[in-house]
């Protein structure tokens, strides 16, 4: 019989996990199910336990703050939790959610990427999500998908930080803001916009003075962060 979270299980749940726990030890990359109620992890496989060092009991007996400070990076969880709730919250039976980790294991300084993907296991009577399961396969850091999500990752940050600062923007100014990113000088953006290039050189001065910009790589950082290139 699997050790669960404080017994919180039902019968109906243990026995559908312990029909699939040969599968989930044969998959090659870590298998999690949560209960969706709290989101509290109820099982893990082999492989995910000797990664974390642990047995499935020590596992299911932390609270989400001992479980998910210890191994997750709160920097992209701030990403990819919002997501997952949604994901729960739309309740579409053969859909799939799928994002980025990154992951930090016993006696390593390195956070590690991992792409994972979850859909519902269970639900309940009335068709209400009850328990989730979410596939995790790390990423070798030398491809260049880890690259990606770090880029990726830094972008999201970005975003956050400054998302005040650039909804000062005037709509017009963001679309100069872009062109100045693409390396454009004010005559050229006059001419695309059809305005003089002494009011393009204005727009300038206010965009780099409410986004306290003095750099064109600092430029390119807001164009990247908000998709206007």
């Amino acid at each position: 019989m699997i050790t669960t979270y404080k017994s919180i299980l039902t019968a109906e749940m243990r026995s559908l996990i312990d029909k699939h726990v040969n599968t989930f030890n044969q998959i090659p990359g870590v298998v999690i199910i949560h209960e969706t109620e709290n989101w509290t992890v109820v099982y893990m496989n082999e492989r995910g336990l000797n990664q974390l060092r642990l047995s499935l009991q020590e596992v299911c007996s932390l609270t989400n703050a001992e479980y998910y400070g210890k191994f997750f990076n709160e920097d992209d969880a701030r990403d990819y939790i919002p997501k997952i709730a949604a994901f729960m919250y739309a309740n579409n039976r053969e859909d799939t959610l799928s994002y980025y980790q990154q992951l930090k294991f016993p006696d390593t300084d390195n956070w590690i990427w991992h792409l994972s993907s979850t859909k519902i296991f269970m639900r309940d009577g009335a068709d209400k999500p009850v328990l989730s399961l979410t596939i995790s396969i790390p990423i070798d850091a030398m491809h260049h998908m880890a690259s990606k999500a770090d880029r990726l990752l830094e972008e999201n940050n970005f975003l956050r930080n400054n998302y005040e600062s650039f909804s000062k923007l005037s709509k017009r100014e963001k679309t100069i803001l872009r062109e100045m990113a693409l390396g454009k000088s004010s005559m050229e953006i006059a001419a695309k916009l059809y305005i003089a290039s002494t009011t393009v050189d204005t727009h300038r001065r206010n965009i780099r003075d409410k986004l306290h910009t003095k750099s064109y790589f600092e430029i390119s950082q807001y164009a990247r962060a908000f998709d206007l290139i």
